[in-house]
């Protein structure tokens, strides 16, 4: 029964829990093209007269390189794939366009992974390097929305006879297990604050309800308005309209020529006859192309240690889920020792926290919250950068920044907090197991796995989750000079884009990474006189290693491969019972952006 479950959710469940490394990735406090000033004009040797910029979209595109970022299926096949990163694509178009040996940008299209806010600061900064009047060619086998998004910017558009313009519009698909744990013998108690806080409805319901529906609807509709006219913005022949006309009409199954009859492409060729052509339209011979990629132009920059600098931005990253200990996403443990050094740095002048999360702990996000005040107490420029998610417990570390920039695409807000706590009576009951308590106080069990908790317990729980509620709201209302009052209006665990978020007062601009550190190195007084140090270092330990294995991921994918359904289905449920605690977090859907 559970059998097709499986076969149709697999590699979700196994994207999000299969953690196994096998090398680390040693930082350096060093600024990989986000340092200013530490280069000149100087061309770099290697890169010859004539030469084109290549941006492979394709493949994953995350924040920044993690072990926790390798492709599991990749891993899995005996191959270990490094997903490109975003800060390596955004500052290889900037050196690209500073070096007079680059001519053109060739931009290679695939089925790239990544998120609408991810896709929209690659186009941004695809729009920079055109400003310098060097022009941009896109080919593609196969555009997906997120790369024609990108390549729409392009001079010039080549498709592949047999290929496709597969764009479907936007959407996500949530999974609600109530049913599974009905089978089981598994039921979930909730405690929560928040209307539209929905990340719990999977637990405990068999369908969306309709706050969590219309907020998605909104929000996937705003988004798709604002990709819809970036493109027509520079496909004079397409309309918003007639995208959505053709969309609804099957575009993804269309030809290749009728493609460019609609306007998305310019011309229809073979990938093997694109270097004639971008010869052609750079004016030069085809024997003296050569084509450089953003990583390697960056590989190629002179070395310079930014810490020796006497004033120094640091970019703190925070990416991932909030945790209280483990080796992968944000652990408070880790980084609130970073920013304590930070603030007690002289030589570190401002804070720039690069926030791509979607919330956790609600006790993690508070103590990287009082971190960050501490280090603002030192009276340096905060600001944060939000990338594709700055959510609830993300939003919670976020609020008290001196300046908050947002892509347009980021999704944030979702100002709320709750608790599941799961009763496996049932399932105990199936198993022939019989737990015994012996206790000196009523509360000394409680919550148990085994006992559902009855009014008193669960308003106890409730009084917890809404003074955590409070606290969040009082944190939001100080960073962000409103009254409680204005923030209990938006808050309700509502998500928003950022856009929508700057109106309410949520943001403060819209704008990158670069923004953020430009803005604190300026209100630094610094300005013109500085470089930048990227943080966290990462250094694991053996064991850091050994913990970012998962052993129910194991199990679960050894049952899978015996056949045996049932019993994967166990290791499933064991893997959720293990996240009872109480969270600021987004609804569990992900928007991204990919065949």
């Amino acid at each position: 029964m559970l059998k097709k479950f499986f076969l149709n959710t697999l590699s979700s469940f196994v994207g999000a829990w299969i953690a196994l490394v096998l090398f680390g990735v040693v930082g350096v406090i060093v600024a990989v093209g986000l340092v200013v000033g530490m280069h000149g004009t100087d061309e770099v040797a290697s890169v010859k007269k004539h030469s084109i910029l290549t941006l492979e979209l394709s493949g994953s595109i995350v924040e920044s390189e993690t072990p926790s970022s390798i492709n599991y299926t990749a891993l899995m096949s005996g191959g270990i794939e490094k997903p490109q990163t975003l800060n390596v694509i955004v500052e290889g178009l900037k050196e690209g366009a500073d070096n007079k040996n680059i001519d053109a940008l060739y931009i290679k299209c695939g089925a790239a992974l990544a998120s609408p806010a991810t896709f929209n600061a690659i186009r941004e900064a695809v729009k920079e390097f055109k400003k310098t009047g060097k022009k941009v060619y896109a080919y593609g086998d196969v555009y997906t929305l997120g790369t024609y998004y990108v390549a729409s910017v392009s001079d010039k558009i080549f498709l592949n006879p047999y290929g496709e313009i597969a764009i479907q519009g936007l959407g996500s698909t949530s999974m609600y297990l109530k049913g599974l744990f009905d089978k089981l013998g598994v039921e979930f108690q909730v405690v929560k604050v928040g209307t539209f806080k929905s990340a719990v409805e999977p637990y405990i319901s068999t369908q969306m309800s309709e706050p969590a529906r219309a907020q998605l609807d909104t929000l996937f509709s705003t988004m798709w308005d604002f990709m819809k006219d970036g493109i027509c913005d520079n496909r004079k022949k397409l309309s918003g309209s007639e995208i959505d006309s053709l969309v609804n009409n099957g575009l993804m199954f269309s030809t290749a020529d009728f493609a460019a009859e609609s306007g998305f492409v310019d011309e229809v060729v073979y990938e093997r006859v694109m270097d004639e052509r971008l010869a052609k339209l750079i004016d030069v011979d085809k024997k003296k192309l050569n084509f450089v990629s953003p990583s390697t132009l960056i590989g190629q920059l002179p070395w310079t240690d930014a810490y020796s600098s006497k004033n120094n931005i640091a970019v703190l990253y925070a990416t991932g889920e909030i945790v209280d200990g483990a080796s992968t996403g944000i652990n408070y443990q880790k980084l609130v020792p970073i920013i304590t050094q930070l603030a007690d740095d002289d030589k570190i002048k401002g804070l720039v926290l690069r926030v791509n999360s979607p919330g956790g702990s609600a006790f993690g996000s508070d103590q990287i919250g009082e971190a960050l005040d501490y280090f603002q107490s030192k009276k340096k420029p905060l600001a944060v950068s939000m990338g594709d998610y700055a959510a609830s417990g993300g939003y919670w570390i976020s609020c008290g920044a001196d300046r908050i920039f947002a892509d347009p695409l980021t999704i944030t807000g979702s100002i709320g907090i709750f608790g599941l706590i799961p009763n496996v009576k049932g399932l105990s009951d199936k198993l022939g197991i019989n737990p015994q308590s012996v206790s000196t106080n009523p509360a000394a069990d409680f919550p148990t796995l085994f006992t559902p908790m009855d009014e008193k317990q669960l308003s106890i729980m409730q009084k917890y989750v809404e003074t955590g509620y409070d606290r969040f709201i009082k944190r939001v209302a100080t960073g962000r000079k409103m009254t409680e009052a204005k923030v209990r209006q938006i808050a309700e665990g509502r998500v928003w884009n950022a856009m929508k978020a700057k109106e309410i007062g949520l943001v403060d601009e819209l704008g990158s990474l670069k923004d953020a550190i430009e803005w604190t190195a300026k209100k630094a007084d610094i300005y013109s006189k500085y470089d930048v140090s990227v943080y966290p270092v990462y250094e694991p330990s053996f064991w850091d290693v050994i913990s970012m294995g998962d052993i129910e991921a194991v199990r679960m994918m050894k049952a899978v491969s015996d056949g045996d359904f049932d019993k994967a289905g166990m290791h499933i449920a064991m893997k959720i019972l293990s996240r009872s605690r109480i969270l600021a977090r987004m609804p569990e859907f992900e928007v991204t952006l990919g065949n």
